[in-house]
């Protein structure tokens, strides 16, 4: 069988995007773009082998990055050149003779689902040259000077992606015969095989809107909200139940609901868990004392922490001004300062332990809604905090993440919400299952979806 080989392509300089550095090490959610990436195709059990293409320049940053994330798969450093064919062109030289497949993708769409990726190397299997690609949406106009001279049917026309993936003596004969073209123009690999190997053809597979290129500065506030409302891929993830013995657990909000759920969950897996909350043992994550002395202990019978998750949140759903202050500050306390006490009163064990930080937040964080102006709004405000903290303690090895599920059936949604039909709602099993799978994943920055199976 054939080995995949995922060609990164990492050459570019960023001129466009207005910053000091080159755009592929723009951070966003935590990590560098290029981080985000490699992180993909690392993940993908089909991915064979990793080679990144960078400008010269950025080789020994590269390095650098390569041994800090301990990626397995990455071989290979190439150096690319002044065009982005070149690029391509050191890559086919590199694995020349060899019977793989090339899968090139831009370094700069870190939000390459693993959908996509499934799709492409699965028509690798009938097809030599593979292309994503989605719809158009907006008419395009061909023009002449400043007037229009013709107007496509849009029906036929698509928007192309990366990964474009080539058997490797499919594309090194098509880049053979137009490098002898004088006229030689490319903007993209499948676009050579097209015009100098009509014959082969070049089978599309749909691509995703968030797998979008960050081009210009504007890109990166779009690019900011995809990795926002990133839905989770980890269901078909499974838990690593080797990484998580002897482990240790701290879940804040582990009395009943969610919390109780993760607590049974971890602690089949062999973990050692301890819980606290208001009504177990008197523990308040809104007083940072509190949480300070659960901690210690925690760390005084166990000597390390390795996990700290935090289910803790209050929901009164109530026009603003039918609620009282002190209802309003409870659930500010709990809900967001409570956020920030577990967040720097964990940092010094899990810097130690090079551990994992569990928050979570709401559907209700994307938009703020009638009756749920203090719940939504605290929400948000933990997805934002748990970006900007995640990017802060990478250095530390600290991976911080947020479970966002959707309607939970939960003892507080019932006293919010009374009696709803069962099959309406997450069960709080599922949610502790993904919130365990976080834990064996390396995410980080990111807000994971959890949604009922048949969505």
């Amino acid at each position: 069988m054939r080995k995949n080989i995922a060609i990164i392509l990492a050459g570019g300089v960023g001129s466009r995007l207005g910053l000091s550095t080159p755009k592929q090490f723009f951070k966003v959610a935590g990590k560098m773009v290029v981080e985000h990436t490699i992180d993909t195709f690392e993940s993908n059990p089909h991915i064979d082998e990793i080679a990144i293409v960078s400008n010269p320049f950025f080789i020994s940053d590269f390095e650098s990055i390569i041994i800090k994330n301990g990626w397995k798969k990455v071989k290979k450093i190439l150096k690319g050149g002044k065009e982005r064919y070149d690029s391509s062109l050191s890559a086919i030289k590199a694995y020349e003779g060899s019977d793989v497949n090339l899968i090139f993708h831009d370094a700069v769409r870190p939000l390459v689902s693993q959908r996509i990726l499934n799709d492409v190397i699965d028509a690798l299997k009938n097809y030599d040259a593979i292309d994503v690609a989605m719809p158009a949406t907006d008419t395009i106009i061909e023009v002449k000077g400043d007037f229009i001279n013709n107007i496509p049917d849009r029906s036929k026309l698509k928007r192309g992606q990366t990964p474009q993936a080539f058997h490797i003596d499919t594309i090194a004969k098509a880049y053979d015969i137009a490098l002898k073209d004088e006229n030689f123009k490319v903007t993209d690999d499948c676009g050579v095989v097209v015009k100098y190997l009509p014959k082969v053809p070049v089978f599309v597979v749909n691509g995703e809107e968030s797998n979008m290129k960050l081009t210009y500065k504007e890109d990166t506030y779009l690019l900011d909200k995809f990795f926002q409302l990133r839905k989770s891929e980890l269901n078909d993830i499974p838990i690593d139940e080797e990484m998580l013995n002897g482990k240790v657990a701290v879940i804040f909000g582990g009395s009943y609901g969610i919390g109780e759920n993760i607590a049974e969950l971890l602690k089949e897996k062999k973990v050692e868990v301890y819980c606290f909350s208001r009504s177990m043992n008197k523990v308040d994550v809104g007083n940072k004392d509190d949480v300070e002395r659960a901690l210690k202990s925690v760390l005084d019978k166990s000597h390390r922490i390795d996990y700290v998750i935090t289910t803790a949140g209050l929901l009164n759903k109530e026009p603003l001004m039918s609620s009282d202050y002190q209802t309003i500050q409870n659930a500010i306390n709990t809900n967001y300062l409570g956020t920030v006490n577990v967040a720097m009163s964990s940092f010094q064990y899990l810097k130690e332990s090079k551990g994992k930080l569990i928050f979570f937040t709401s559907s209700s964080y994307t938009r703020g809604r009638a009756f749920y102006s203090i719940y939504s709004s605290t929400k948000a405000a933990i997805v934002n905090f748990v970006q900007a903290i995640a990017q802060e303690w990478e250095p530390f090895g600290i991976a911080v993440n947020c479970i966002n599920p959707e309607r939970t059936k939960t003892p507080m949604r019932v006293k919010n919400f009374g009696i709803e039909p069962d099959d309406s709602l997450l069960s709080a099993d599922k949610v502790a299952t993904i919130t365990v799978q976080s834990l064996t994943s390396e995410f980080t920055g990111q807000v994971i979806d959890v949604k009922r199976d048949n969505e």
